[in-house]
């Protein structure tokens, strides 16, 4: 009796929560679902090193491993990884879901080209597995790193300065204007550009490449005949000096700012250094090399030297426009490359400057930092700015003038010139600022393109850029260091920077950019001071100028040549 009650009250509960349950779920939709979870990065990774700022020296199939706060949605991951070169063209990649999908490695399909620049993108594609949003973008960078192979047969360290000097002269030679004969401004600009001062050191060239058999004399010698003929009869000239800038078909000036467009006294002195040392060069008694030197020396003797004091003040001025007259007001002040400017001013015979316009006008007599005496990196810095400044400064004066054994009561200019490059090449070693490729190998601060623009690099406006001419054109200063950078450049960095007019002209393995330009300022000083390391040709033939041993001793300058 018991029993059977007890069985039927447990059936009508089973019953009663039968109907409950089913009275629910008529009554009551499901549960609503959990809302979508934020997704972010908690740790990003390249080669297993912290992965933000632009990394370097990355080898060419660099593993990227991001760790993300949520899982993902793998649907979504082709969308929003991304991995494109410096063009922004993407890449393959790969991908692989790790730790219940939470984290992703990423790799590129096929290995990377190096000293190449990539960017690295998350985008606001990615979902979490919930279907969440994506916090916040990632696009990081990073660059690979050298290749350290040769890329060109190892050739003797002879061979190796004949190929740079030969290919560097074609920059003269083939890409000379063709009405004119002078130096192009720079391969990458208006074609009818060309430069006074950097025609002068192309000058050169054409006697270095005379001397090595790339050209014979009689090419030279019509080739000159050429140049000085337009600088004589086409070129616009002011008081004897030449603009900057010239256009070489008309010889009109082509203004190198508002106020520049006239005389630019310095670019006129590299221009009469290379036209005296062809002079002295082409010292034939036939009637074509007679002409050429008495055509060099109308232009050398028509420049007004001593009137650009600018009323008799003793310092020389370095700009004057027909329209602005000295409205550029820049004093020609050292030490900087404008050495040869006084030195050419005191060595004329028709247009000379006294002494005291360049003891108080280059000089400051010692004073406002013509001096210096500071010790850098442990060696001693007689004259200029802090660290030297860039290294032009010792090249192009001293395409001509010979430093070895020259000195005057402020310095001695072999050891100017040789502890100046020891100074930067030191800069260089050391690399405070920590920019990628910097080494023993690879060093040069001087002028020269960059990226986006144009500086004059040094220790103290260090950018980054490293030009060949730098180390190339100090060869005789710092033979060792000099010619391992060359080898550097040629051997190792060969495929990024060796073309057809020779080294291009600058690059930054740091930001992975190369230059695709050639400049007369800079391709001159390489093949002249390779040269005068080599022979001392150019230095020989410019001091042997009667007039500069005159104008030389009379600023008070010694040397075993004067």
């Amino acid at each position: 009796m018991i029993f059977i009650v007890k069985r039927d009250l447990q059936n009508i509960v089973w019953l009663l929560l039968v109907f409950v349950t089913s009275c629910n779920k008529g009554d009551n939709p499901d549960p609503t679902p959990p809302a979508p979870k934020l997704v972010a990065v908690k740790n990003i990774f390249i080669n297993s090193i912290p992965f933000g700022n632009t990394i370097r020296g990355v080898n060419q199939s660099p593993v990227i491993r991001i760790e993300f706060t949520e899982p993902i949605n793998p649907s979504t991951l082709p969308a929003a990884i991304k991995l494109t070169d410096a063009g922004g063209i993407e890449l393959g990649i790969s991908t692989t879901l790790q730790n219940k999908d939470s984290a992703v490695l990423v790799q590129s399909s096929s290995p990377l080209n190096f000293i190449s620049k990539y960017n690295f993108r998350i985008t606001t594609d990615l979902k979490s597995s919930t279907g969440g949003n994506f916090l916040s973008a990632v696009n990081n960078a990073f660059i690979t790193k050298i290749d350290s192979s040769r890329k060109f047969p190892v050739i003797s360290d002879n061979a190796l300065l004949d190929l740079v000097q030969q290919q560097t002269f074609k920059y003269f030679w083939d890409h000379a204007h063709p009405v004119s004969g002078l130096a192009r401004e720079r391969s990458n600009a208006t074609p009818e550009t060309v430069t006074s001062g950097g025609s002068g050191f192309g000058i050169m060239a054409i006697v270095t490449g005379i001397n090595r058999g790339f050209i014979t004399r009689a090419q030279g010698l019509t080739r000159m005949q050429t140049i000085v003929s337009f600088l004589k009869n086409t070129a616009q000239k002011f008081h004897g000096a030449f603009p900057h800038w010239l256009n070489g078909t008309t010889g009109a000036v082509i203004p190198f700012s508002q106020y520049d467009n006239g005389a630019d006294l310095v670019e006129t002195s590299y221009l009469m250094m290379g036209l005296l040392t062809a002079r002295q060069y082409f010292n034939g008694a036939d009637a074509g090399e007679t002409t050429l030197r008495n055509d060099i020396n109308s232009l050398w003797n028509a420049v007004e030297w001593n009137w650009f004091r600018q009323n008799n003040q003793n310092v020389l001025y370095w700009h004057w426009s027909p329209n602005y007259t000295w409205q550029m007001n820049h004093q020609i002040r050292g030490w900087n490359e404008c050495l040869i400017t006084y030195v050419l001013a005191a060595s004329s015979t028709t247009y000379s400057i006294p002494a005291v316009v360049y003891s108080s006008g280059w000089t400051a007599n010692g004073s406002n930092g013509f001096t210096n005496g500071n010790s850098y990196y442990g060696i001693t810095l007689p004259l200029g700015p802090a660290y030297g400044g860039p290294l032009f400064f010792s090249h192009y004066s001293f395409l001509g003038v010979d430093p070895n054994g020259l000195s005057d009561v402020y310095a001695n200019y072999q050891v100017q010139t040789s502890n100046h490059t020891k100074i930067n090449y030191e800069y260089c070693k050391a690399n405070p600022k920590g920019f990628y490729g910097y080494s023993d190998s690879c060093w040069g601060l001087t002028a020269s393109d960059i990226p986006n623009g144009y500086t004059a690099s040094s220790p103290t406006n260090d950018v980054s850029v490293i030009a060949p001419t730098a180390a190339l054109s100090s060869l005789p200063y710092t033979p060792t260091e000099s010619m391992k950078a060359l080898k550097f450049f040629y051997y190792v960095l060969g495929d990024k920077i060796w073309g057809e007019y020779g080294f291009r002209d600058a690059f930054s393995l740091h930001d992975a950019w190369f230059a695709g330009s050639y400049l007369a300022i800079d391709q001159g000083p390489i093949i002249v001071m390779i040269e005068n390391y080599r022979s001392g040709l150019l230095w020989n033939l410019f001091t042997s100028c009667p007039e500069v041993k005159t104008g030389m001793l009379s600023l008070s300058f010694s040397a075993p040549y004067l």
